[in-house]
């Protein structure tokens, strides 16, 4: 059966295929999630076998607020509330410690800890309230591959394995959440994948440092939260970063060199090298905030690009700001190889 698209104001129909079991994705501000019945241990391995996701890997618990979490914390960080009044709904994850069999090891990853987030988007608040459960919701694609920012990019890449998606149009961010650690409170919060809610955002709450993770987890590795892997989010066509200087060298390598390159960028990188590019896809304008916005949703659409590429060619961005989250999944996405006259160079 073909998967079904239900409208914002079937939101009901959604969330009866929930309660029978079933998966539905759903739209947030950043990407699109597969959501599942959190309490319902079948359904969530559901979730796993039709992503290909790695059991070891932790999901992402969305929920109607704070009060919901509630009920499955052990105990709550000094620091959780400050947060949630500030930062939800939005693009924040919460990593805290839970009560023992508060949700099943296939949730938790094996962990005693959980991620919580209140997306801000009202179809899903609409969708976990008529479920009446917490929903898992790792991104809506196949795993390791760009996430979905829009339904047809779930569509893509389930055909016929999960019963439906809530269609909430193109998101707004364009990259998943940041994820804080908050499950030892006798050391300081940690980021463990940034996204829109930046360092800087986070210290100015807390009034205290906030670290970054930089650890990179291997794939033999159990990671504490979603999209910690060292490559990640990877088309199928090969990816090099482009540094803001660099797109003139593109350009002349392109013109003495049979291949056909892709190029991801913004509107000036890009009109320096349209000639000798097979595909474009410009993001809006310069700007990180539509970099960010079209990261994703620009990898799929060159690599569904008619005749195949042979490379994609990927502006990359200063790592400050929003360009931590930006760089963090190009980084991933490109197997941290960044363009050399075609002699790929590590990060």
């Amino acid at each position: 059966m073909e998967i079904q698209k239900f409208s914002a104001d079937e939101v009901k129909k959604a969330a009866n295929e929930i309660k029978k079991g079933g998966l539905v994705a759903f739209p947030t501000e950043t990407v699109y999630g597969l959501g599942a019945n959190a309490l319902n241990p079948q359904a969530v391995k559901q979730v796993y076998q039709v992503k290909g996701r790695p059991s070891d890997n932790p999901l992402i618990v969305h929920v109607t607020g704070f009060e919901q979490v509630k009920a499955f914390i052990a105990k709550s960080h000094p620091l959780a509330e400050s947060l949630v009044h500030h930062f939800w709904p939005g693009p924040l994850t919460l990593i805290l410690p839970i009560k023992p069999d508060a949700f099943d090891a296939v949730v938790t990853g094996g962990l005693n800890t959980v991620a919580f987030r209140m997306p801000n988007q009202p179809l899903t608040l609409e969708l976990i309230a008529e479920a009446g459960v917490p929903l898992v919701g790792p991104s809506a694609n196949l795993s390791g591959r760009p996430s979905p920012t829009t339904a047809d990019h779930v569509i893509h890449d389930f055909q016929t394995t999960i019963a439906g998606v809530l269609d909430g149009g193109p998101t707004q961010i364009g990259v998943e959440s940041t994820v804080l650690d908050l499950s030892d409170e006798t050391k300081p919060p940690m980021i463990l994948r940034p996204g829109a809610i930046t360092k800087d955002m986070l210290e100015q709450v807390c009034q205290s440092t906030i670290l970054i993770d930089q650890h990179l987890v291997s794939e033999e590795e159990a990671p504490k939260a979603p999209g910690m892997k060292y490559k990640h989010y990877a088309p199928t066509i090969p990816v090099q970063m482009v540094s803001e200087h660099q797109w003139e060298e593109v350009a002349t390598f392109l013109a003495t060199h049979p291949l056909r390159a892709g190029i991801l960028a913004g509107p000036t990188a890009s009109g320096k090298v349209r000639g000798e590019a097979a595909a474009v896809y410009m993001y809006a304008n310069d700007s990180i905030e539509a970099a960010t916005r079209g990261l994703f949703s620009g990898l799929r659409a060159l690599d569904e690009s008619q005749g195949g590429l042979d490379i994609l060619y990927v502006a990359s961005y200063p790592e400050e700001g929003l360009g931590v989250a930006y760089m963090n999944r190009l980084k991933k996405a490109a197997n941290h190889m960044y363009f050399t006259n075609n002699k790929s160079e590590n990060s």
